[in-house]
């Protein structure tokens, strides 16, 4: 089923609100197996709505609309199909009475503008929307399957989770695809391509399809079966294999965040830890504590962004910031040892970088980090040199620094 998506609302096009509908719509129509080929976002109004959905029915089994059908004068979405299909609008009695229902419970007055949105197109499938006032509309013309819906986006995902796929796949045949994605961190995607040239080919022999879906400092790799979970087991092989070649770079499956995979592992372990952050001002303490739990094993964190603060709170010595400079191999393995015995935890992430785009030198150029790991045996620092987008820089010194950590706790060799 080849299917198209048109999004409606001015707020949309002039970047006041995030259009999140639009890629959470083709991630759940992908997995149900429905190929998404085009999407548009388009102004309120009669004329646009009518010329996109006469350009998606040259083409598309289905057209998934959403946004345009608030009570106000400026939603016009449901009068313009109206009159696209050439039906009217009928009073709905068991939407009014849901709608006064809504209201009730919430202890608000019904308006005549309420009211209206129990006017619906007499020829349409009406989907029942328990969130809000806006029903869903669903129409058919030439075999061609056309879905009105909310724009409110919790409103929106649960009349696709609950009445639209479901009625798709008992009426039209849809079989979901099966995917599994691996994460990585500490390469980059071509050097990636190069290593696995001879796996990628036996993927597709097997007919199985792979993406990159590269982030800064993370590569996902997606495969996917068009044949559903059947293939589970023949995909989770492939990835099984390149965990075993790459351990030093696989850190997770399917979205897991680094800083929850290395907070579980330090959990496992009874194991604190503690950071020293100078380029990342204390982004990585802000990672990790994003999840539920991390106060089983993170105590807390130094942000020494300056000299003098890398020498008061992290004790570094301050013949070594004059002599190394405080991006250095010996600044970073201070920090991390000083940091140790000032947040008396077992493990240390330390960082000192030139996050740019001003600072480098021909020496050290932008982008030049050092990180330092210090545990409860010895010290490991690692040199990197990203590139010179300070916003990058920065995450991907986030990354690296958590995934030398990992490798570290598990005794991995880069």
């Amino acid at each position: 089923m080849k299917a198209g998506i048109i999004t409606i609302g001015d707020e949309l096009l002039i970047g006041q609100t995030v259009n999140t509908n639009l890629a959470w719509l083709g991630s759940e129509l992908g997995n149900a197996g429905i190929s998404v080929y085009k999407s548009t976002t388009i102004c309120d109004q009669e004329e646009a709505i009518v010329s996109a959905l006469d350009d998606y029915l040259e083409e598309a089994d289905l057209v998934i609309v959403t946004g345009g059908l608030g009570p106000t004068n400026d939603d016009i979405t449901k009068e313009t199909l109206t009159s696209y299909f050439n039906t009217e609008l009928v009073f709905n009695e068991p939407v009014l009475e849901r709608v006064r229902q809504l209201f009730e419970n919430q202890g608000k007055v019904m308006l005549d503008s309420n009211i209206q949105q129990a006017m619906l197109p007499k020829d349409a499938l009406i989907l029942d929307n328990r969130y809000g006032t806006a029903s869903g509309m669903w129409f058919e013309r030439d075999g061609k399957i056309i879905i009105s819906l909310p724009g409110v986006p919790y409103e929106m995902k649960t009349l696709i989770s609950e009445e639209v796929l479901p009625r798709l796949k008992s009426s039209f045949g849809v079989q979901g695809k099966y995917y599994q994605t691996l994460m990585l961190q500490g390469i980059g995607e071509s050097y990636l391509a190069e290593k696995i040239e001879t796996w990628e080919k036996r993927i597709y022999d097997d007919g199985l399809h792979l993406a990159y879906l590269p982030s800064p400092g993370v590569i996902k790799l997606r495969l996917t079966s068009e044949k559903g979970p059947k293939d589970a087991k023949k995909i989770n092989a492939y990835f099984d294999e390149l965990k075993k070649r790459f351990p030093h770079l696989v850190y997770g499956m399917n979205d897991e965040s680094i800083f929850e995979v290395v907070g579980a592992l330090l959990k496992s372990k009874n194991a604190t830890l503690g950071t020293v952050e100078s380029c990342t001002g204390g982004g990585i303490a802000n990672a990790f504590v994003q999840y539920s739990g991390s106060s089983d094993f993170f105590q807390g964190g130094l942000i020494t962004y300056s000299n003098a603060l890398k020498a008061k709170l992290a004790h570094v010595p301050t013949e070594l910031l004059a002599e190394h400079g405080a991006v250095s191999e010996e600044v970073a393995k201070a920090m991390a040892i000083g940091g140790k015995k000032q947040l008396g935890v077992d493990y240390v992430i330390a960082v000192t970088g030139i996050a740019g785009p001003n600072g480098g030198s021909l020496e050290k150029p932008v982008g030049t980090v050092w990180i330092a790991i210090a545990t409860p045996k010895k010290v490991v620092a690692q040199h990197f040199l990203f590139g010179n987008h300070r916003g990058r820089n920065i995450e991907k010194t986030e990354l690296y620094a958590v995934n030398l950590l990992r490798k570290v706790i598990l005794e991995i060799d880069a």
